[in-house]
């Protein structure tokens, strides 16, 4: 490993175990809450919870580290992990098993993950974009979130769809916030007066605390290998999406490599539906919703 980033390595594999056992923390919590009560307010209360938070803020600040001494293209691979590490964890905790079956798709998915960020390697774009740039392809995932979270807020479908829907939704409006950070973050160098005079920065709030919302109800409706995956795949995807139609980001890919990168963004999909609907095979479905 001469020729590796070392320490990069190792604080990235630490952010990825850090956010593995903060979202295993969070379900846990979450899970605990019925329907029918104020899930927020039932969070605020929670120890477990709020050590699923800690657990998030390490995560971060290995993340960050892990960035500062190496690659993109080394780090965000890695972090993907988290699903390897936490998995297993939740299992352990919940009194259950995963099946090979459910490793194997985790394992899959992970593989292309990682396969469609290094191969992909979108290009920096243009932050400054306009709000009219922003306007219909922000409109048209906004849309599709809404949708699959009125889906996935009904009881009449069973927990696995539930769970991968409003974690979709969820990891889409993280994607969202993942596209107006870095310009928000520029706008420190001018001072605050700029970052509060941005609409982008009401933005980039709003979609991170409605997908921090969404994250919890999908936590709370349904098991972690549901909802993580669908995370886990919605962020970067919609952050390279906003970036490409928006921000004029490019993915790096030519000949067999976008073969390649096709093949990887069709076993993200299958894979992720496949995880839900494995583990809601082994539960039992949801009673109907009394009309």
């Amino acid at each position: 490993m001469s020729g590796l980033p070392v320490a990069s390595i190792v604080c990235a594999l630490i952010a990825a175990f850090l956010f593995a056992c903060a979202s295993v923390a969070q379900q846990s919590a979450a899970a605990q809450v019925p329907e029918d009560r104020s899930l927020i307010a039932a969070l605020m209360r929670s120890p477990r919870w709020w050590a699923g938070v800690l657990g998030d803020g390490g995560g971060y600040l290995f993340q960050v580290i892990a960035l500062a001494l190496g690659s993109v293209l080394v780090v965000q691979p890695l972090l993907v992990s988290m699903l390897l590490f936490a998995l297993p964890l939740s299992a352990r905790f919940s009194g259950y098993r995963l099946t090979r079956t459910s490793w194997l798709l985790a394992g899959a998915l992970t593989v292309s993950l990682a396969v469609f960020l290094v191969v992909g390697n979108p290009t920096a774009g243009n932050v400054d974009a306009p709000w009219a740039a922003w306007a219909v392809p922000l409109t048209a995932v906004v849309a599709v979130t809404v949708v699959a979270t009125l889906i996935g807020w009904s009881q009449r479908i069973d927990v696995g769809w539930r769970a991968l829907l409003l974690g979709g939704a969820s990891g889409a409006l993280y994607g969202v916030a993942v596209a107006f950070t870095k310009y928000v973050t520029d706008l420190l160098e001018h001072g605050l007066g700029h970052v509060l005079g941005a609409w982008q920065t009401y933005a980039l709030v709003a979609a991170g605390l409605i997908g921090l919302y969404l994250q919890q109800r999908a936590f709370q409706v349904g098991p972690l290998s549901a909802s993580l995956p669908a995370m886990t795949i919605g962020e970067p995807v919609i952050a390279i999406f906003l970036g490409m139609t928006v921000l004029d980001e490019r993915l790096q890919v030519s000949g067999p490599a976008v073969a390649l990168v096709v093949v990887a963004l069709t076993v993200m999909v299958y894979t992720t539906i496949a995880l839900s609907r494995d583990e809601a095979a082994r539960r039992p479905a949801p009673e109907p919703a009394a009309d």
